[in-house]
């Protein structure tokens, strides 16, 4: 029998602290959730372009592999609480399903908004009481959690803490690392912080003279230095003053694992739905038409109107040269570069900038069947705070969701 009056702690308001704390209230303890934000799930208010990818419809063992960092850590997790689970638990609070591309699950409504409301419902739904204020600290005695401490100097005791504060992306919505800080405390070791669903900056100059270009239905490959292809995928990106970013490219920056040691090249085939041959007969199409015209009049229906003077410039055609004069190798020439736009990565953009951080609270130092520590008593994670990242396409969300009900279970 679960004493009532045992009192749990989540710091952290996002959906991992909220299911933990709806989860550790529904089994009648005594719950308070500290968020220092004015509301709660601010940084989950403007995922999936505030469309709130809640999960992949995938199976468990490719959630697993989706996870490159520590996958196997999440076993437990995403077993106890599947992709199934996170649906029907939304369902139970008013918010239908919608499957698109890649397995992604999305509300009907495509409002992130839904599914803060149906978390929000879930706490009241149990009596968990909510704070806004900062934590200071978590107190300990020898090693057992004891109390937290707050900035304003208050203290609460209590028997259970969850920490579920985020990791250092997007710290304008709270992710501010204060997490790191009370797990280092209290001897937990982390893991280095790095970005993970990030824009990249480009070395080539001529990116920045695309700058707001905006390229759907293009196809991304990800070669190293070896030449090996290490990701590839179909979809939407821009181009900004720094580099590349959108949708396709933070995907493909989370397989760049080794960005410091490593060199990446992007090759981007503006063309995916033709063959070189199809390619062909249909920029000799174009050069009928425009027969009479120079060469940089005569891609407008090829390629949108920012695009023309750079491939042109990379192309080594000559912009005033005659249309019928172009020879058959310079339409080659051409052929190769629509399908093979290659640049070269220069890095990852500011941590601030990630939708995730890579890194965080060891998980050699976490139970990973209840998420608690493994050196402080009471103590507990969930979230993106722990040292686990996932690609994109509703597997993070997933990550936070199941750690948060573990967490919530095991209080």
């Amino acid at each position: 029998m679960i004493e009532a009056h045992k009192k749990v702690i989540v710091i952290g308001g996002g959906p991992a602290g909220m299911m933990a704390a709806g989860v550790a209230a529904s089994r009648g303890l005594d719950v308070t959730l500290i968020e220092k934000n004015e509301q709660l799930g601010k940084k989950l208010f403007i995922t999936g372009k505030g469309r709130c990818n809640i999960t992949n419809i995938a199976d468990i063992e490719t959630h697993i592999q989706s996870v490159p960092v520590n996958g196997h850590f999440l076993y437990s997790a995403f077993y106890t609480f599947t992709n199934q689970d996170v649906i029907s638990f939304f369902e139970r609070f008013g918010v239908n399903t919608k499957q698109e591309r890649g397995g992604r699950i999305f509300p009907i409504s495509d409002k992130s908004s839904d599914v803060i409301r149906a978390l929000e419902k879930y706490l009241s739904e149990h009596n968990v009481q909510i704070i806004q204020g900062m934590v200071h600290k978590i107190n300990k005695q020898e090693d057992s959690v004891k109390g937290v401490v707050l900035k304003d100097g208050q203290t609460l005791p209590c028997d259970s803490v969850v920490i579920a504060t985020g990791g250092l992306s997007y710290p304008q919505t709270g992710s501010t690392g204060d997490g790191y800080r009370f797990a280092r405390n209290l001897g937990h070791t982390i893991a280095i912080i790095k970005p993970s669903l990030v824009p990249l900056e480009i070395k080539q100059k001529w990116v920045q003279s695309l700058q707001g270009l905006s390229l759907k239905n293009i196809a991304i490959t990800v070669l190293n230095a070896k030449n090996k292809k290490v990701y590839d995928d179909f979809g939407e990106m821009i181009f900004t003053h720094y580099g590349i970013s959108g949708p396709v490219v933070l995907s493909a920056s989370s397989h760049m694992r080794n960005i410091d040691n490593e060199q990446y090249a992007v090759s981007i085939d503006l063309k995916p739905a033709l063959t070189d041959k199809q390619l062909d007969i249909r920029i000799q199409r174009d050069f009928e038409k425009y027969i009479r015209k120079q060469f940089v009049n005569a891609l407008n229906d090829l390629l949108p109107k920012k695009l023309i003077p750079v491939i042109i410039d990379l192309c080594d055609i000559p912009a005033d040269k005659p249309v019928h004069q172009i020879t058959k190798q310079e339409r080659m020439q051409l052929i190769q570069l629509l399908k093979n736009l290659s640049m070269d990565v220069k890095g990852f953009r500011p941590i601030a900038e990630a939708i995730v951080t890579s890194g965080g609270i060891s998980t050699n130092e976490i139970d990973p069947s209840t998420m608690a520590s493994k050196i402080i008593k009471g103590l507990f994670f969930a979230g993106e705070i722990i040292d686990v990242d996932a690609y994109t396409g509703g597997y993070n969300l997933q990550i936070a969701f199941s750690t948060g009900y573990l967490a919530g279970m095991h209080v």
